[in-house]
């Protein structure tokens, strides 16, 4: 993209932090409208039966209870909710209706909805409901849930919803020819912990009914608003025309937030219903047992090597325990541990077989990263094990089987039962290994492991990655010149706490050729474009930033044009300035001065073509054996995103997500018992990362190679740094201690037990 500006990699600070910071954010929760009613949900406290009665009676007889919704006030059959990425019809039987009906499968399960005048009459309601449930026996893990000993859904006869397989070569070849000295196989079992994303703000709703227009308005739509209105005017029975979704600010989302939910449903449903705005906001508690979960995988997996340290095959299978119901994205992580479980590496022949089982927990959805962090915490514990076992060292049998940049582009395993050939785009994966090798030091802190300091055993870790982003098939923008000479940008993409709309300004203002100041960015509401894709996968700056230039250079058209009948000239021989429209012969005319001919142009930027981005971590870490308590004292991550917008929010994304990416390899961890209930409802139980646990993370960020797939050159950013972290971390782990670990988190207990069993 050429420009004079050059906004487009400049360390720009965010233009929506000084309203942030100010205390002027405007979230769900800030809006209020005459005459709003209250909801509280009243959820499944058992994980599996039939329900059999519900008494309202007593409910709706309280003093400022307006009404009490179950399934009888939805009818019949009540609307489930749809697959939004990778849909497969076998699928369909397992989909969660939006309030619970003839059976309740997980804790958390709505099954009635108050509607009261305050939000604590409405929770005092929820206790006046009396339920019968015919309780059955639960299953909360892949063993039990394969077993099909106790069935979720009776009638498809196995609680095993989907496979998917990912192959590439003949892996089953390799194995069986691989029979002499010349071979060894490492086979291990690997394990990562069900938790989930934390967002600042929880998730909250007001849905607003206009009976003389039969207009529905939902606030609190956040990362796919289109998406969610096309869901919602289905479940409901209206036009997508009838529905607005409209996103406020939104204190972070993580893949978690904005996928479409029982409450999408309901506290829309329950305003029409009503006729009155209703408003819902969720608790933390609740937020921990009914938001979507996440990376709860286990895998046992084979890999082929030569004595030198060649990578041959890997095969395997990996299980994905998705909880009660297939939800809005529930497909993503199954399908991303299979198709990238090879991440940036060379392995000519593989066969993964990944199976999503049904249980009596929460469903699964995306999280920061979904399928790739659990991947990279196999792979690269795998790789570690199988150095160790040829005596290779770590770094050498990485270089080894890392892609070169000739081998690029490199295609990764085809996908099935949804028909899928993705490859890795563009890049030098062996430029950041180096880089990072020697950001971290790590020809001198690799005699550091296994030492005993000061009491605690130090140990270093390396693994590498690769994110890929810019998920297609299209984003759209509109721009609208304004009587002041300004320029309004509407973008289909949605705003998550990412700071999107500076970046979107300053990829405006270099395609306008104008002031970044007099860009003004409006997003992700569906009042604002035709179509719009949202926010996830990586892909907002590359889907969302493209639609940007392509509707800029219509827009510039537009003025020429305008401009040509102004000045009296052919529209190609208008020379654009910021703000000015100039002929062949000098004479010119302001912008302001055309916006009363409504100045506007919409455009779209189309790709089915991903993006990777890639690079390496390292960690050093010490132990203490007495208490197993891991210290980080160096993170270094380096990373080749493409061309780098804004390296100030850059950094932000990459350091938050190791951040995550840390809370996730030591605390968080949603717990069950055996019979179905969730243990850690509460931050007490549920252990998030605070800014002083780890201070010592260093980012370096490079734009070596950008992308050939969209005019920006820009690639996916935002979830990379989460990916290799879980992998890393265990590895150093490992080093400080000669143990192998096996299964996340590394918690204190868990790592102790690791060195004293």
């Amino acid at each position: 993209m050429k420009s004079v500006n050059t906004y487009v990699g400049q360390p720009i600070e965010r233009v929506e932090d000084l309203r942030l910071l100010r205390g002027r954010g405007q979230f769900v929760d800030d809006l209020h409208f005459d005459g709003m009613l209250h909801a509280a949900i009243l959820r499944s406290s058992v994980p599996h039966g039939r329900l059999l009665r519900v008494d309202t009676t007593a409910a709706t007889a309280l003093a400022g209870v307006v009404t009490v919704v179950t399934a009888a006030e939805v009818g019949n059959p009540v609307p489930t909710i749809p697959l939004r990425l990778a849909p497969m019809a076998g699928l369909i039987p397992y989909e969660q209706p939006v309030i619970a009906t003839g059976k309740v499968r997980y804790v958390g399960e709505p099954i009635a909805v108050v509607i009261a005048e305050s939000a604590a009459i409405a929770e005092d309601a929820l206790e006046l409901i009396t339920l019968e449930i015919e309780a059955l026996p639960p299953c909360v893990d892949t063993r039990t849930a394969a077993a099909n000993r106790s069935l979720l859904f009776e009638e498809m006869g196995t609680n095993l919803a989907a496979t998917y397989t990912a192959v590439l070569g003949d892996a089953a070849s390799a194995f069986v020819a691989a029979t002499t000295d010349e071979f060894r196989v490492c086979r291990e079992r690997f394990d990562t912990q069900r938790h989930t994303a934390t967002t600042m703000e929880t998730r909250g709703l007001i849905g607003v009914w206009d009976d003389k227009t039969q207009h529905l308005t939902v606030y609190g739509a956040a990362k796919v608003p289109f998406a969610s209105r096309g869901i919602l005017a289905r479940q409901i029975g209206l036009p997508e025309s009838s529905i607005d979704l409209i996103e406020g600010d939104v204190g972070g989302g993580f893949g978690m937030r904005g996928e479409f939910y029982p409450e999408d449903f309901l506290i829309p449903f329950a305003a029409r219903h009503v006729n009155r705005p209703v408003k819902w906001i969720e608790d933390r508690r609740e937020h921990l047992l009914a938001c979507n979960h996440a990376r709860e995988f286990d895998c046992d997996l084979e890999l082929l090597c030569k004595r030198d340290g060649t990578i041959l095959a890997i095969r395997g299978q990996i299980n994905g325990n998705i909880g009660a119901y297939i939800r809005a994205n529930a497909t993503i992580a199954p399908r991303n541990v299979a198709l990238c479980l090879s991440g940036p590496y060379r392995i000519p022949n593989i066969y993964i077989e990944s199976t999503m089982l049904v249980t009596n927990k929460t469903p699964t959805g995306t999280y920061r990263g979904p399928g790739r962090f659990e991947g990279d915490f196999f792979r690269e514990r795998l790789f570690d094990i199988a150095a160790k076992d040829l005596g290779i060292d770590p770094v050498v049998f990485r270089r080894h089987n890392l892609l070169t940049k000739d081998e690029l582009p490199s295609k990764l395993p085809v996908l099935t039962p949804v028909p899928q050939q993705e490859e890795l785009d563009c890049g030098d994966y062996l430029q950041t290994l180096d880089r990072c090798l020697a950001e971290f030091d790590w020809s001198g802190k690799v005699k550091l492991n296994g030492r005993l300091i000061d009491g605690r055993y130090h140990g270093i870790g390396i693994g590498c990655f690769i994110e890929g982003g810019a998920v297609g098939p299209r984003e759209n923008a509109r721009m609208v010149v304004e009587g002041d000479g300004s320029v309004s940008v509407y973008v289909g993409s949605a705003i998550v706490g990412q700071g999107l709309e500076t970046v979107c300004a300053q990829i405006a203002a270099d395609a306008l050729e104008m002031p970044m100041e007099q860009i003004r960015i409006f997003h992700g509401s569906t009042t604002y474009v035709q179509e719009g894709f949202g926010s996830f996968a990586s892909r907002s700056t590359v889907m969302g930033g493209s639609a940007i230039i392509a509707t800029a250079e219509k827009l510039k058209e537009t003025i020429r044009t305008a401009a040509a009948l102004r000045l009296n000239c052919a529209a190609e021989d208008i020379v654009l300035q910021p703000g000015l429209a100039i002929s062949p012969d000098g004479n010119a005319v302001r912008w302001p001065d055309l916006a009363p001919e409504h100045l506007q142009a919409a455009g779209t930027f189309s790709s089915t073509r991903r993006t990777y981005g890639y690079g390496a971590h390292a960690a050093h870490v010490s132990v203490d054996p007495g208490t197993g308590r891991v210290e980080v004292l160096d993170y270094v991550a380096v990373g080749d995103v493409g061309r780098i917008v804004n390296p100030m929010t850059l950094k932000g994304q990459i350091v938050g997500a190791i951040v995550q990416g840390l809370g996730s390899t030591f605390l968080e961890h949603l717990v069950y018992d055996q019979e179905g209930q969730l243990l850690t409802g509460s931050f007490a139980d549920y252990l998030l990362p605070t800014a002083s646990d780890y201070p010592n993370i260093r980012v370096y960020d490079q734009e070596e190679y950008p992308s050939s797939n969209n005019p920006l050159g820009a690639k996916g950013a935002g979830e990379g740094g989460i990916v290799p972290v879980g992998g890393v971390i265990a590895n150093a782990i490992a080093s400080a201690l000669g143990v192998q670990p096996r299964s996340l988190p590394m918690s204190p207990s868990r790592v102790w037990e690791l060195i004293n069993c």
